[in-house]
This record gives structure tokens, C-alpha cells and sequence, in this order.
């Protein structure tokens, strides 16, 4: 069977997470050390944006990212399975991904870095992990399953196509659909433009000063994550920062979304998305209920900050 027939199989595949709770914990810090090379190479930019990964057509990537006056990226690639460095001189990098030690991982990626003339120096503490391991001695965590890191990268690419088409909807500042590893969540962030209050901070491995700064101003952001503590499973999520009064108890749809008060969320269960009769349109109503309960008890100026998308086309193709 050809891979292309293999993968139209299951556009939306399982990914319960017990099946591959330790690939997924591997994975994370994996994206994390690669993520940090991101951070430490780029001018910062608000909200962090510069430290995020993208969906590729394989996998995720760093994107173009300067080391003086050349640039390389480096992408996960889960098709062939191989982590891959390209550099503008024309260098190429990588190895395989496969079951190793986050400690190897470590020291595979940055013999490669050196060996390209590409030397970083990155803090090697994982963030937003209970009970962080350093990188470099980081031997507890060495799985990889082929199979389920294969399915969590379509699900980004399903994701990331729906959540593309909400992000159209909106004129006012919005982030980018990317890939954020300290919690390994796939998110897009829309801004009210108003000022928000001074978060409190407490995350767990993440420093109060970066919080604080990516909660400068009103925000209703939404995501995809595979899970984990009070929510065993994967699921979209959505959220408002500052949360306006009576926001938990917004109407919203389908009927299989819920508000976690453990993660202060609007959640929708992947499975919910996954076997109903229209994916798309599932986690679209979604997205498009949880933005409305945020703009509407918010207050946003929605006049401003929203377009028919649908009108927008018929205009610019006329």
C-alpha cells in the first residue's frame, strides 16, 4: 500500500494518550531543545513568537533562523523519520528519529550544530515539566513510536488547516498558527487591542516576566494539545485572558465541549471532532462560540476586529 493511500485512510487518527504517553513526553522535550535554539538565535518578538515550531508538509520546523550572515533550519521530519539541519552555504545535518535518550538527542543535535560551524549555547532545563531534567543528563526519557508521532503531526496538519480558516476571519492582531513546546500545544491567539491586567505568573518552569509579557493585552486564544492531568486525553481548548464575568457559563457548541475550571478552559474532547460527521465544521463552531463568549462579555469592538470572510472573497474576485 502506497503511503499517500495509507495516510487518506484516517485524516483525523486516534491518539489516546496512554498509547503513547512516554513518545509524547520524549517528543516534547526533544521539540523543546530545538525550540531553545530558535529562542536564543532570534530578536525577540512579542508575545515569544520567536520561539515557536511550524507545520510542515513532513513534519515541523524552526523556519529560517541567522547564525551571522548564513541561516539554517532544522525540521522534524515524520515521514522519514529523521531530524534534518539545512544551512544556506549549502551544509546538511541530522540523524534519525528514533528511540534515543533525550541526553543523546541532545548531543546528536549539537555535535551537528558544531560540525555545521553553527555553535549554540542554549539553557538546558526543560520548561513547563514537573520535575525538570536537564538535557544534557536527561536519560529517563528515550521513547519514540513511529506510528504515534506520525498521527500527532497529521492531527497539526488538520489542525492547523481548520485553524487557519478561523485566523481569516479576523482583522485585528492575531498571532501566527504555531507550535509552542513548552506544553506541545498548537495554538493561534486573537488581541482585542486593549491593555490587560498584570497576570499573575505561577507557571510552573516558566518565568513570571515572559507570562506577563504574552498577556500584555486582551486575548481569546485557542489550541490543540494531546493531553494530560485532569484532561487524560487529547483536545482542542479555548480560552480568554483577562476571563470576563460569566464566561464558564457561555452557550456554547457542540454539546460535547465543556469548561474545565482546573484549566480555567473551554475544552473539546479530539474524539468528539474526530467522529463526527463533519470534522471541520465540528471544531469550527467551536472556535467560533468560545471567540463570541470572550468578544461579547469582553466587550471587544467586534465591528473593528472581524470581516464576512465570505463577502471579503466575493469583492476581491469580482
Amino acid at each position: 500500500m502506497s503511503t499517500q493511500t495509507a495516510f487518506s485512510i484516517d485524516t483525523w487518527p486516534s491518539l489516546p494518550l496512554e498509547a503513547w504517553r512516554e513518545t509524547c513526553a520524549t517528543l516534547q522535550l526533544w521539540t523543546q531543545i530545538v525550540g531553545k535554539i530558535r529562542l536564543v538565535q532570534s530578536p525577540w518578538l512579542n508575545h515569544s513568537w520567536h520561539v515557536t515550531l511550524y507545520v510542515t508538509a513532513r513534519g515541523l520546523t524552526t523556519l529560517p533562523i541567522a547564525h551571522g550572515t548564513r541561516i539554517f533550519q532544522i525540521d522534524f521530519d515524520f515521514i522519514a523519520h529523521q531530524l534534518t539541519i539545512q544551512v544556506s552555504d549549502g551544509g546538511t545535518g541530522g540523524f534519525a528519529l528514533e528511540p534515543q535518550s533525550v541526553q543523546t538527542f541532545y548531543q546528536r543535535l549539537m555535535k551537528e550544530m558544531d560540525r555545521l560551524m553553527l555553535h549554540v549555547d542554549i539553557n538546558a532545563t526543560p520548561n513547563e515539566v514537573v520535575d525538570p531534567i536537564p538535557f544534557d543528563s536527561d536519560e529517563t526519557h528515550c521513547a519514540y513510536d513511529r506510528e504515534y508521532a506520525a498521527r500527532f503531526w497529521r492531527i497539526l496538519v488538520q489542525t492547523e488547516r481548520v485553524f487557519k480558516q478561523f485566523r481569516a476571519r479576523f482583522i485585528g492582531k492575531c498571532s501566527p498558527v504555531h507550535f509552542f513546546w513548552g506544553a506541545t500545544d498548537l495554538a493561534v491567539t486573537r488581541f482585542s487591542g486593549h491593555p490587560a491586567p498584570l497576570h499573575p505568573g505561577g507557571i510552573p518552569g516558566l518565568p513570571d516576566g515572559v507570562t506577563r509579557e504574552a498577556y500584555s493585552h486582551e486575548v481569546s486564544s485557542c489550541g490543540f494539545w494531546p493531553g494530560g492531568g485532569p484532561i487524560p486525553y487529547p483536545a482542542f481548548y479555548s480560552y480568554a485572558y483577562p476571563e470576563p464575568p460569566d464566561f464558564p457559563t457561555a452557550p456554547i457548541q457542540p454539546a460535547a465541549a465543556f469548561y474545565s475550571a482546573d484549566f480555567r478552559e473551554f475544552i473539546l474532547p479530539y474524539e468528539a471532532v474526530r467522529q463526527s460527521a463533519s470534522p471541520d465544521d465540528t471544531l469550527l463552531v467551536f472556535l467560533q462560540t468560545t471567540y463570541e463568549a470572550a468578544a461579547m462579555l469582553g466587550n471587544w469592538d467586534r465591528a473593528a476586529l472581524e470581516r464576512d470572510n465570505d463577502q471579503f472573497m466575493q469583492s476581491s474576485t469580482a
